[in-house]
């Protein structure tokens, strides 16, 4: 098996890896806070890229790779002492040679970490371990004669398990030359302290819908749905993609549908979403109804919460729904303590092989008992 044909623990099913992105959309903020340390000289060797999944982390990575790697070493001072070029963007063209390398992965000045692939098994591991990260001193002693600078990716440090954290922290401690270390972290609490402190923090957002749309463009995965993609992703293009592929939005609409009918339910219809859950081979759409399932519980309690329906709706009468089964903050913390309840459930479910059937019924159940009360 080649190496285009293995998986890649740092790309999105379908959609386009973040090298192969040009642009970032609606993190200008996060661009910019890097972009004012690289022209004040004051450069930090580690930056910690936080914020929720799928927002653009790992593009905006990418992105000050292609631009710290392409950028010459000398930023002026000579003979006539002219100040240093002031940059305003990170883009560089895709015609650059550093772009051409990057997208062949043939660039001696980059590395990534990710989780990597067992060939015992051909499929990726659970976590970064500590060969994956020694894989980098390898890389720093041979691209040392090289010069210039160096760029590392770890996506998503999160991954890391605690030796493989260890070892990237000495790294930090005693910082290569010329190497700025790039850390992905979609829940930075999980990493060491040690490893936070020795890092800068870039800070992306959720995205609005206008600027989902036109992320969802580049990533060819728009269906002229932004608002409600936008609305049941939080603002996440990664999942965005991951609703599209799956058939999200028609998988919402059915939910919303089943549950119109609360404090009665219509259980063949209840039944049918049960079983396709339960299909061979749909694992992924299992998954990704919990996930909308979760949602639904969360959109409910912040309507009674609020006393008015999230706008815009993610679905066909869904407003409707929300206020007559939500309509008050007493009924906002019953759906809040049951969506709790049914996340513990569905955990324990999964751990222990329950049947996505009756797992899938099981929740449903759950919810009806709570409309009715």
């Amino acid at each position: 098996m080649s190496s285009d044909d293995l998986p890649e623990a740092d790309r999105v099913e379908g959609a386009p890896h973040p090298r192969e992105t040009e642009r970032l959309f609606g993190q200008e903020a996060a661009e910019a806070g890097f972009l004012e340390a690289f022209n004040s000289g004051r450069l930090h060797h580690a930056w910690l890229l936080t914020g929720p999944l799928g927002v653009g982390k790992a593009t905006l990575a990418w992105r000050i790779a292609r631009f710290l790697l392409a950028t010459p070493m000398d930023q002026g001072g000579g003979l006539f002492g002219e100040a240093p070029p002031v940059y305003d963007t990170l883009d560089i063209s895709p015609d650059h040679p550093v772009s051409h390398r990057l997208l062949a992965r043939s660039e001696p000045g980059m590395f990534s970490i990710t989780r990597s692939v067992n060939e015992k098994t051909g499929r990726l591991r659970d976590m970064i371990t500590v060969d994956d990260v020694r894989g980098l001193t390898h890389f720093l002693t041979m691209s040392s004669t090289e010069g210039g600078r160096r760029v590392v990716i770890v996506d998503a440090a999160d991954e890391m398990n605690v030796n493989a954290a260890n070892a990237l922290l000495k790294m930090l401690e005693e910082p290569p030359s010329l190497t700025t270390i790039l850390l992905i972290s979609h829940q930075p609490s999980r990493l060491l302290p040690t490893i936070r402190s020795r890092c800068r923090e870039l800070r992306l957002s959720a995205l609005k819908a206008d600027t989902m749309h036109m992320a969802l463009v580049q990533a060819d995965a728009s269906e002229g749905e932004s608002p409600a993609l936008a609305a049941l992703s939080a603002g996440s293009v990664g999942e965005a993609v991951r609703l599209t592929r799956l058939g999200g939005l028609p998988m919402y609409q059915e939910i919303v549908s089943i549950f119109a009918t609360l404090p009665g339910l219509d259980r063949p219809r209840a039944m049918k979403l049960a079983e396709a859950a339960a299909a061979r081979g749909a694992a992924d759409k299992f998954e990704l109804l919990l996930t909308l399932i979760d949602v639904f519980l969360a959109r409910l309690a912040r309507t009674g919460a609020t006393g008015s329906a999230p706008v815009p709706e993610a679905a066909k009468g869904e407003a409707e729904v929300l206020l007559r089964l939500s309509p008050n903050p007493t009924k906002a913390r019953h759906w809040a303590d049951i969506a709790q309840q049914i996340s513990e459930r569905t955990r324990h479910g999964q751990a222990v092989n329950l049947d996505p059937a009756a797992l899938v019924l099981d929740t449903v159940f759950k919810i009806t008992e709570t409309a009715s009360r």
